[in-house]
């Protein structure tokens, strides 16, 4: 009689490539089938605003008193405004606007966030007046604080820059500076349980300093909810954005924007509604792609919840 051939599960195990995290928050994420339509659907509005004007080469500014007013056609397929200027050729000019200050200012409230959330969760003596700081800046009202710093900041930054350039850096940091205040709270709490790990005990007890253990230990743990914080961030920075075009207080009316598109169609409403349709569908959806991108992303970096 002859032994039975057992297959060497062992070897065979040693021979699969050990399971990426990476592809871990992939496999997670695919599931996901809204994140997967909002990334999508996010993908091609960026694709669209930014390569469109690539194809459709009709200038945003140019005016032509007689096609003013007309309804969607093959010329123009979103029709054109009171001056004739192309609704389509404005929608993605004003999609790049939105875009750029959506983009600038998510990362200028996510470096604060940062800074204020890594410094308070880790130096013990700086917790309390950063958490103070951050939650005095919860309770101030954000769109008063918003129109005191457009009335105050923005003649300057006009004459200093230029009126494109100086409204542009305004939007950026008044949304920046009013929209830190979630991240950092997030960013403190996973600095404060990640303090009493093994790893960063060890560590401190090697003699690393504070500097070298927050750039090779605090920050590399603490990216899932930065990440997550990022795609939301976008979506709040393009509504306060848009809003305070919709107020007239956003960039010169010869540039465009989702929000100035709006506030401008709101006197034509009741004779052309669908002037009001567009930037508001694309506010709408380009906001609401992002949200579900970042419930995605933020199911699929989370440990707790991955492989259900």
């Amino acid at each position: 009689m002859t032994d039975a051939q057992v297959p060497n599960t062992d070897t065979e195990d040693l021979s699969k490539p050990p399971s990426s995290q990476w592809r871990d928050v992939w496999d997670q994420f695919k599931h996901h089938k809204g994140a997967l339509w909002g990334g999508g659907f996010f993908l091609f509005i960026l694709l669209a605003v930014f390569l469109g004007p690539f194809i459709w080469t009709i200038e945003p500014t140019y005016i032509d008193i007689r096609a003013r007013n007309q309804g969607p056609s093959w010329a123009h397929p979103f029709g054109t405004d009171q001056l004739g200027r192309d609704t389509l050729a404005r929608m993605l000019k004003g999609g790049q606007t939105s875009m750029a200050v959506g983009a600038t200012a998510m990362l200028l409230a996510l470096f604060l966030g940062t800074l204020v959330g890594v410094t308070a969760g880790y130096f013990k003596r700086l917790d309390n007046i950063l958490m103070r700081l951050t939650d005095l800046f919860l309770a101030l009202p954000l769109l008063p604080l918003l129109l005191v710093m457009v009335m105050l900041f923005r003649q300057p930054l006009s004459t200093a820059f230029g009126a494109e350039t100086g409204i542009f850096i305004l939007m950026v940091t008044a949304i920046g500076i009013t929209s830190w205040m979630p991240t950092a709270r997030i960013v403190r709490g996973d600095v404060l349980a990640l303090k009493e790990r093994e790893f960063i005990l060890a560590a401190r007890s090697i003699g690393t300093s504070n500097h070298k253990m927050i750039i090779r230990h605090i920050l590399p743990n603490v990216l899932s909810p930065i990440m997550v914080s990022a795609t939301l961030g976008i979506a709040n920075a393009i509504i306060t954005e848009s809003a305070l075009s919709f107020l007239g207080l956003g960039f010169p009316p010869d540039f465009p924007t989702w929000g100035r598109l709006l506030f401008d169609a709101t006197d034509y409403l009741q004779q052309y509604p669908e002037r009001v349709f567009w930037p508001g569908l694309a506010i709408s959806l380009t906001v609401l792609s992002v949200n579900y991108f970042g419930d995605g992303l933020r199911d699929a970096l989370d440990p707790r919840i991955r492989g259900r």
